[in-house]
């Protein structure tokens, strides 16, 4: 319901005064107060907004989705599509609206877009309406709408596609404002203009062709669907000619992943990323869309959500960055250069707010004048945040170079700002020259605004500062300046308002009809109307009134010359005219007192006058590759300087170089006569880069001796690519609890904590900066910054004695879960579960009688930010039954989905539950869930030949598919078993690969291939039946292609390193007699080794013999394959250990555990190898380290000096050995440093693999030069082929014949399709079984259809089905066999090319403990992982450092978790470091459920 009126406030006197007047031929028509005119509605009004330069105004009513438009600045409202029939308008518009928005650029266009993919554009104010149609929603995610810079008619539409299971981000554009629109790509974070500002057309005209159709766009990764892959890429066509875009080289001339968010800020673009295992953000520049540089802010680091991109120049960005905890909200003012590239800090202790809104304003229209709000006691609040803050306002006048405090006379004033604004639009200033307004209060720091605020206004640009009104008021200019309005804001009903024609010097008082409470107060955006719009409500929330409120008729004179006065912007010390950027600035406004209003140019926003100024110093800025000094009185390098050629033959020769200075682009000033910094000047020569010699003697290495007995444990604190430094920090533990720390890769070590005993080093399990060391007591010390300093906590319990006392969560930094022994009188006390959410400063109990519990949380599990899992002994006991008990509320309520469990373990998407088999005696089965809310029962192929199901191993989960080892026998020195694979969900398994190897300790011969999809090596048993006798193991090794689906035996090389023939007569094809055979996991002395690095994609190594069966380690080889496992060949005689540096470009091998003084390496992917001798004295190596990612020139040699008890680390450094980065085109992927190589399986043509084809970039052999890339790369999925068998594996119950085919097994029946319906209501359709399923890793598209051939409707959906598309209708792509639902994250586009590398999980059947490892947006983890078995809980905890010497019953080396990149010590599998690791045990009495099961079993026998 709509009322309107109108009153015009006047005295009687003053109206009999005006009639006497006119009858006597007076020219006066003045009135003594704006015309008044209100609505009334039952809502508040939404997004009202003013078109530029007119009185035409809209807004949304949510409740109903009507848009109200005005004509005449509110007097007269309609709502469209529904009062009148205006030309262009539908009946759709009447109650269709979600959202309006006016073109930014084009004050004639504005869009109001409608639910249901209908949506309406004017092009003339809103004189007229058109309708289009985009097929998608507007996206609740991104900004719907994205405009071009300099083409108004050019926009991007930014949607959503929804399915039953997730919805998709899409955009579409146009490029004539809506006539017509097409589809342009799925994206995750939405599309944008390169040209997305004027200022930024403005600046690029030289490259305007080139990109002026330029699209960018945040997309998800190749083969991952999480915000740690996302990458922005580019196209000039709309995506048209190339469907996945360029990817835009951010760093250095290089991609970067993890794009989390890109904006454009007048004339530059800001894109913002954030790598895995970091919570630090890096934050690219371009002012060209061509050419970016990451932007550098000294030592501060900027995180995810601690920093807000301000209100810029056309000449530098402004930044707040938080410096503070998250509670004090706190922060550091930064400008850059004019290239956005370096950063120098204005001020400090910036007031922000919980949202991340920040003090801050320009002064609009004004060069170089900035207001902020500081924190005055800073120090205070940094000690205890619940302090009262005091606040105070600073200004400066030359662009943040110095602040002092705002004045009235001698009084020091504070004003409320942006973090407290109590209206919309900007708050102090608007584009009316000079006036600027704000509510505060004068004293030493800002107090309460209702209770002491005034309201002070300038109008100087915040030169001098007087009263205006007391009380706080909400608050407008108009008419460029000559009309202010206010009305009090204090909570209170009002009806007065007040207003001031000459800069609010003098005010005059109109009222309302009634008492509102003011909402907000607006005009138009340019404050040039003499209208103004003010809505508020009575005490009644439904009554809600709109004023239009119109001062043109308080002034009939326009304003003439005379009442002009040529304002200067900016003052001087001196009251003189100031320069900034080589000019100052003038504006021509209405004098104060002048006595009339602009009307003939009302609508046209005051432009300013410019004279140039010459150049002095602050005219300049330090060039590309320079910084400030710390007294900003030079500029300096950032990087050590190249010399030309032919300089400097001598240190103390000198060349010409740069001064370190440039003029500041833009900058106008006249160089006559005046300063000129940027003079090349003469720099010393030995301060020089000085080149490599690019030769073998370019190695060093340095030797440190450790004063103790034994290491005990080590990790890499590895930085993740977006976060700052050059160092290589390694913290190390030995056994005598010291604890060392090198940041340079071991060149040099210091003696941290130097007086407490560490007994255990848990890294975080997300972030790679932080690492916790734990004591034997209470105290325990930390470091989130890779060690270069250490704070402590008091820990709720002490350290767990029998698994893993520390859990983290994967989005919430703070949040940990602290396991340990409860107190108790007497016996086995149980162990407590604590939480704590500020990083161990205060703590609460979670849960008593525990196991262990953990956080769940993972960012493609919907509503897991607060689900935790525990494994709980039912009524607190001890020895009670163990159960699976989960809450979302940290257990004030919970749920107990599973009881008689023996341990559950997370593996990527999955979670896997071991519980007691009810049906079978001394068995044990496996329940699984995705959502970590529905569980349902595993179903195992009938063709397994387990009777008794002893124990699992979850090996890994990678491939959208768990492969779990059922063991089948688990003897001392016996143990193997059956590799079975699971669907998509995780619930129903067909059998892969039959008589695999298992040690005692439960871990498995498997290993996937780190960056290979679908590639993995295994060891199975050859000689069953002799080991069921008694007779020693023959291990043969057998190698897939495609996941598990088909396995056979690893082709020999025909020569061995000598190039003799093998005995057994190999031809490089493998035979039983005559195949390679590698020695696999279980025989690793260090658990996080790997065949290969997922950074050095297809690169191999393995020790071994070829014959007819493994042989022993004395008598191997060292082998080393280049095309992931396809051929290889034998390098060394010998078992060697290997690394590898700088993604493959360096291979380094030395022997284990003999004594050597010599490693060999290349730098040809193996074709020829060089000796360097890295000591004079032999040593016996224990282990070859290097950063996990496997991309520095740096290896650390862990050994023993031969013939003494001196520990020594020995640092090989290789980074002289080449003199420039590789030059990469990633346009066309080859270059001449790069070819690209594709995957391929042994069988297949085409190198299709799992329905596509990869590329990625590898380094030629023969280019000298160095990757620096900090991350495996993707160049791009080339294509998705079409389906052939090798697309689809045996469905349930189906076995594979000696023909290939897979058909049923004999007596079982088929599985009963009909069941899906049941099980999933909606469902329209199932399909009949064929014996094949596709594999969940296949994106092939066409060709053969081996898993659906006929589909038949559900029951009661015969009708819909029909409708939908008869018997060949659409696949349901996510068809769940069991009663679970799949948690999906993004939709098809993520299911189809997702592959899921999140790495293996270990639950250990030994000593309750688990070994979990996970790896985000590298490929694979290859250590096998989930070993469940028996009684005993298994725990997520490091394995034991399986070095020998070193291992001891308590020491044990925890590498962190799923998501990483995480720290640990050595391994290069687990390239980007994600995963969780649990405690290898040395006591087998423990392991769970085998010597159970055994005791069990000797009781029968006797």
């Amino acid at each position: 319901m709509i009322r309107q009126c109108l009153h015009l406030t006047t005295s009687p006197l003053l109206l009999l005064l005006l009639i006497a007047l006119s009858s006597i031929g007076t020219v006066v028509a003045k009135s003594d107060g704006p015309k008044i005119a209100s609505i009334q509605l039952e809502t508040e009004p939404s997004m009202p907004f003013y078109f530029e330069n007119s009185d035409t105004v809209l807004f949304l009513r949510l409740d109903t989705g009507e848009v109200y438009q005005s004509f005449d600045g509110g007097v007269e409202w309609k709502v469209l599509g529904k009062d009148h029939e205006t030309e262009g308008e539908t009946a759709g518009l009447a109650n269709g609206a979600v959202m309006i928005q006016a073109h930014p650029y084009d004050n004639q266009k504005a869009y109001i877009l409608g639910r249901h993919g209908v949506h309406w554009v004017t092009t003339d104010q809103g004189k007229t309406w058109r309708e289009f149609e985009v097929p998608a929603a507007p996206s609740m995610f991104n900004e719907p709408l994205r405009f071009h810079g300099e083409d108004s008619g050019k926009v991007i539409f930014q949607g959503e596609r929804c399915s039953a299971f997730a919805c998709v981000e899409t955009s579409y554009y146009t490029r004539n404002n809506f006539e017509t629109v097409k589809p342009m790509r799925d994206t995750a974070r939405g599309c944008m203009w390169a040209v997305a500002t004027p200022g930024f057309a403005d600046s690029t005209t030289e490259h305007a062709e080139e990109i002026r159709d330029r699209v960018l766009c945040i997309v998800h990764g190749l083969k991952n669907p999480f915000a740690s892959a996302y990458r922005l890429v580019y196209s000039d066509s709309f995506f048209e000619d190339d469907q996945d875009g360029i990817e835009a080289k951010l760093n250095e001339g290089r991609p970067v992943a993890g794009i989390i968010n890109a904006a454009a800020r007048t004339k530059y673009i800001v894109a913002a990323a954030k790598s895995q295992g970091t919570d630090e953000l890096a934050m690219f520049v371009t002012d060209d869309a061509i050419t970016w540089h990451r932007a550098e802010f000294g030592n501060h680091k900027i995180e995810e959500s601690a920093y807000t991109v301000l209100e810029g120049t056309n000449y530098s960005i402004e930044v707040d960055v938080m410096n503070t905890d998250r509670s004090t909200n706190m922060g550091v003012l930064f400008t850059s250069n004019s290239n956005g590239t370096y950063f120098t800090r204005n001020i400090e202790h910036t007031n922000r707010d919980m949202s991340g809104l920040v003090d801050f304003e320009k002064i609009a229209g004004v060069q170089g004048i900035v207001l902020v709000n500081v924190v005055d006691n800073w120090e205070e609040i940094e000690n205890d945040p619940k302090a009262d803050r005091k606040v105070i306002s600073k200004i400066s006048f030359d662009d943040g170079r110095t602040f002092q405090s705002l004045k009235v006379k001698d009084k020091d004033l504070h004003l409320h700002s942006v973090t407290a604004f109590e209206n919309i639009g900007r708050v102090f200033s608007s584009p009316a020259p000079g006036i600027v307004m704000g509510v505060g209060n004068t004293g030493t720091h800002l107090k309460s605004y209702t209770k002491d605020g005034d309201l002070y206004v300038s109008d100087d640009a915040g030169v001098t500062w007087r009263l205006a009104l007391e009380k706080p008021h909400k608050y407008e200019i108009g008419n460029k300046g000559a009309i202010i309005m206010a009305i009090k804001d204090n909570d209170k009903p009002t009806k007065k308002i007040q207003y001031s024609i000459n800069h609010g010097k003098d005010w005059e008082t109109a009222e309302l009809d009634r008492e509102i409470i003011p909402y907000f107060l607006t005009t138009t955006p340019d404050s040039t109307s003499l209208k103004f719009m003010l809505v508020g409500y009575v005490e009644d929330p439904a009554d809600w009134y709109i004023y239009a409120i119109d001062f043109e008729g308080l002034h009939e004179r326009e304003c003439k010359d005379s009442d002009f006065e040529n304002w200067p912007a900016r003052l001087d010390e001196n009251g003189e005219p100031d320069c900034l950027m080589g000019h100052k600035q003038f504006y021509r406004r209405r004098k104060s007192d002048a006595n009339c209003f602009i009307t003939e140019t009302m609508f046209k926003t005051p432009k300013p006058e410019f004279k140039s100024c010459k150049c002095t110093a602050e005219d300049f800025e330090c060039d590309y590759n320079f910084v400030r000094s710390e007294d900003r009185k030079e500029c300096v390098p950032a990087t050590i300087l190249k010399a030309p050629e032919g300089t400097c033959k001598n240190d103390d020769d000198t060349f010409k170089g740069p001064s370190g200075w440039r003029l500041i682009p833009g900058n106008v000033c006249t160089r006559d006569g005046a300063v000129e910094l940027d003079k090349e000047i003469d720099r010393p020569c030995k301060d020089a880069l000085k080149t490599p010699s690019g030769d073998s003697k370019a190695v060093s290495s340095t030797a440190n001796y450790i004063e103790t007995e034994m290491f005990g444990e080590f990790f890499y604190l590895e930085r993740a690519g977006s976060s700052r430094g050059e160092d290589e920090t390694i913290i190390m533990r030995t056994t005598d609890g010291k604890l060392y720390v090198t940041h340079d890769h071991g060149k040099s070590w210091t003696h941290e904590l130097k007086d407490v005993k560490i007994q255990q080093i848990a890294p975080h399990r997300y972030l790679n900066d932080r690492a916790f060391f734990l004591t034997s007591g209470k105290k325990q010390y930390y470091t989130i910054n890779r060690a270069e300093s250490f704070d402590a906590f008091s820990a709720p319990a002490e350290v767990n004695p029998s698994g893993l006392t520390l859990g983290y969560h994967e989005e919430f930094k703070d949040w940990m879960i602290w396991t340990g022994p409860g107190e108790c009188s007497h016996g086995e006390c149980p162990k407590v579960s604590f939480i704590s959410k500020h990083r161990g400063d205060d703590w609460e109990i979670l849960l008593r009688a525990v196991e262990k519990c953990e956080f769940m949380a993972r960012e493609d599990r919907k509503d897991s930010g607060s689900l935790i899992f525990c494994d709980q002994h039912e009524g607190e006991k001890v020895d009670g039954q163990r159960m699976l008990v989960t809450s979302n509320d940290f257990f004030a309520t919970s749920t107990t989905p599973l009881t008689n469990i023996i341990d559950f373990a997370t593996m990527a998407e999955f979670i896997i539950i071991a519980t007691r088999n009810p049906e079978k005696e001394n068995s044990l089965k496996v329940d699984a869930s995705v959502n970590g809310v529905e569980f349902a029962d595993a179903e195992f192929p009938y063709n397994l030949e387990v009777p008794v199901q002893l124990a699992y191993t979850v090996l890994d989960s990678s491939t959208h598919s768990v492969f779990l080892h059922v063991t089948a026998n688990n003897k001392m020195d016996q143990s193997y078993g059956s590799i079975i694979k699971s669907n998509s969900n995780g619930t129903s398994y067909v059998l892969s690969l039959n008589d695999v190897n298992r040690n005692n300790g439960g871990y498995v011969d498997f290993e996937k291939l780190p960056g290979l999809e679908g590639v993995a090596l295994a060891n199975v048993v050859s000689n069953t039946k002799n080991v069921e006798k008694g007779s020693e193991k023959k291990l043969t090794s057998m190698i897939t292609h495609n996941d598990g689906s088909q396995w056979t035996l690893i082709p020999p090389p025909a020569k061995d390193s000598e190039g003799k023939p093998y005995s057994c007569g190999s031809d490089g094809k493998p035979t039983d007699k005559c195949s390679l055979h590698l020695h696999g996991y279980t025989e690793r002395r260090d658990p996080r080794d790997s065949f290969g690095s997922a950074s050095a994609i297809g690169l191999l190594f393995g020790v071994g013999n070829v014959g007819e069966s493994l042989g022993s380690k004395s008598e191997a080889s060292t082998f080393f394959s280049s095309d992931g496992g396809i051929s290889w060949k034998e390098v060394k005689k010998g078992n060697y250990m290997w690394k590898f540096g700088d993604q493959g470009s360096v291979l380094v091998l030395v022997e284990e555990l003999k004594p050597t003084r010599d490693i060999y390496f290349s730098t040809d992917e193996g074709d020829t190898w060089e000796k360097y001798q890295f000591s004079e004295k032999e040593v016996t190596v224990q282990s070859l380290s290097t950063v996990p990612s496997g991309t520095s020139k740096n290896f650390l040699i862990w050994g023993k000096e031969t013939g003494s008890s001196k520990l020594v680390t020995i640092n090989l450094d290789f980074s002289g050995l080449r003199d420039r980065t590789c030059n990469l085109d990633e346009d066309t992927g080859e270059s001449e440093d790069y070819y690209l190589w594709e995957p391929k399986h042994p069988l297949q043509e085409g190198n299709c693999l799992f329905g596509h084809v990869e590329q990625y970039h590898r380094k030629k052999p023969s280019s000298h030069c160095w990757n620096d890339w900090s991350e495996a790369h993707v160049h791009r999925i080339s294509h998705n082929c079409t389906c052939t068998e090798e697309d689809y594996e045996c469905d349930y119950n189906y076995e594979r014949q000696t023909d290939g085919s897979c058909a049923l097994v004999p007596g079982l029946l088929k599985p009963n399709a009909i069941d899906y319906c049941r099980e999933n209501p909606e469902a329209i359709e199932y399909w009949e079984p064929t014996g094949y399923r596709r594999i969940p890793l296949t994106t092939c598209q066409g060709g053969k259809n081996l898993d659906r051939w006929v589909s038949r409707p559900c029951p009661s959906h015969e009708e819909e089905y029909q409708r939908k598309h008869g018997p060949s209708g659409a696949v349901i792509f996510f068809a769940i066999i069991v009663p679970i639902t799949i948690a999906v994250a993004a939709g098809y586009w993520v299911y189809t090319r997702w592959d899921g590398k999140f790495g293996q999980i270990r639950l250990g059947d030994g000593g309750a403990q688990s070994f979990v490892t996970s790896r985000g947006d590298s490929p694979f983890i290859t250590i096998p992982v989930a070993i469940i078995a028996g009684t005993v809980a298994a725990v997520k905890v490091l394995p034991l450092l399986v070095m020998s010497l070193w291992r001891s019953v308590t020491g044990y080396v925890r590498i962190p978790g799923r998501r990483g990149p995480r720290p640990y010590a050595t391994r290069d599998a687990f390239a980007a470091r994600r995963g969780d690791y649990t405690h290898v045990v040395d006591d087998e009495d423990e392991l769970l459920g085998d010597d159970e099961f055994e005791d069990e079993e000797g009781d029968e026998r006797n």
